[in-house]
This record gives C-alpha cells, sequence and structure tokens, in this order.
C-alpha cells in the first residue's frame, strides 16, 4: 500500500502547491494546509482502500452492502469513523471560500461516500479487505460536522478567526 499512497500524495501535494503558487496564494501556513490535507487523505486511503489481494482464492463476489443503519453496528466502529473524519471538519474550512456547515457535510458526504464505493468495487472486483457500510458513511459526516462544530467554538476565541485566515485558500 506504501508503494502506492506515498507516490500519490507526494504528486497530489506537488500540484496543490502549483495550485498556490500559481493563484499567487502560497505560503507557509497555507503549505502546512496542503501537506495536512496529502497526509490525512494518504492515511485514510491507506486504512480504507487498501489491502487489495492480488493472490485471493477464487470465489463468487457476495455484492452484500451493509444497509441497516446503526443496528447491529458495534459503538468502537461509530467512535472511530466519527474521530477519523473530525479533521475534515477543519480541513475543509479553511479550502472553501464561503465554508457554510452544509457545504462542509456536503464534501464530507462525498468524500465518505467516495471511499465507500469504492470499499464496494475493490471488495467485489478486486478482492479488496473492506466492506461497504452505509452506518460508516453515517458516522464520518456526523465526525465531520463534530469537526467543523469544534473549529467554529474555537473561532470564538479573539484572535482565532485571525490566525485561521492565514490558513484559509480563499
Amino acid at each position: 500500500m506504501l508503494p502506492v499512497v506515498v507516490p500519490l500524495a507526494a504528486l497530489v501535494f506537488l500540484a496543490l502547491l502549483w495550485h498556490l503558487r500559481r493563484r499567487d496564494r502560497l505560503t507557509v501556513p497555507r503549505a502546512a494546509v496542503a501537506l495536512a490535507l496529502c497526509v490525512y487523505a494518504a492515511g485514510v486511503v491507506a486504512n480504507t482502500v487498501f489491502p487489495i489481494f492480488l493472490d485471493m482464492p477464487e470465489s463468487e463476489p457476495s455484492w452484500k452492502v451493509y444497509f441497516g443503519l446503526v443496528h447491529g453496528y458495534d459503538v468502537s466502529d461509530a467512535l472511530m469513523n466519527v474521530l477519523v473524519f473530525a479533521p475534515v471538519g477543519v480541513i475543509v474550512p479553511l479550502l472553501l471560500a464561503r465554508a457554510t456547515w452544509w457545504r462542509v457535510l456536503a464534501v464530507a458526504a462525498a468524500f465518505s461516500l467516495a471511499i465507500e464505493l469504492t470499499q464496494f468495487l475493490t471488495g467485489n472486483l478486486l478482492g479488496g479487505g473492506h466492506l461497504t457500510d452505509v452506518n460508516d458513511l453515517f458516522f464520518n459526516v456526523v465526525g465531520a460536522a463534530l469537526g467543523f462544530g469544534f473549529l467554529s467554538l474555537v473561532s470564538l476565541v479573539p484572535g482565532v478567526p485571525a490566525l485561521l485566515d492565514r490558513f484559509r485558500w480563499n
């Protein structure tokens, strides 16, 4: 997984730096946001998409999707998904021009849906090692909402909004 994820994250990081430079917005704090975004995304991809088993024994794909929202869902899985997606609620507002709660949650939902669809496809077509679960999507969005709520609360502290503006891309 690392031979795939690390070079891809490095390429995305360079592309983001180029994007900031081209728009004359490249600063150290904004480059730090780009780095945090790439490291975070690489970690999520490495832990949700991989492993893909190339030598998996032949079997029929199950095409089973878990649609039971919350029923029988492990609390530790819910907490893990909330914690893993809380950074989305902090990073995305720094990237968006107008970061409203619904825009941040829409981005989080789209990101989570992309992960779940990738897990579904790799699990059924390529021998991926993860299951698709609608509960994951739900709790990922909850995590992003909590992250955004945390950022909103911290922004009420005097001086913090000016500091955050140094990290904002727009």
